[in-house]
């Protein structure tokens, strides 16, 4: 048997970038659809879109809430 070159099974050195829905980060931050795409819009939230879906990755929200703490701190 044949075993895959030591690079694909080291995971850890490319971690993956989860994307989620506008869905997702509505219940994540507990604020409705037009206030989340407005963080979207104002580009609070740092976004791609995918065709006609829009996905946040889960560092930019990670990114916006500390930005809001550090925020609220000062």
């Amino acid at each position: 048997m044949i075993s895959p070159p030591p690079n694909v099974l080291r995971t850890e050195a490319t971690p993956a970038l989860d994307l989620l829905t506008v869905p997702q980060v509505m219940v994540r931050l507990q604020l409705g659809r037009s206030a989340v795409y407005d963080l979207l819009r104002t580009r609070q939230l740092a976004s791609i879109t995918l065709g006609r879906a829009r996905r946040i990755p889960t560092h930019a929200l990670t990114d916006f809430i500390r930005t809001r703490l550090e925020q609220e701190a000062a």
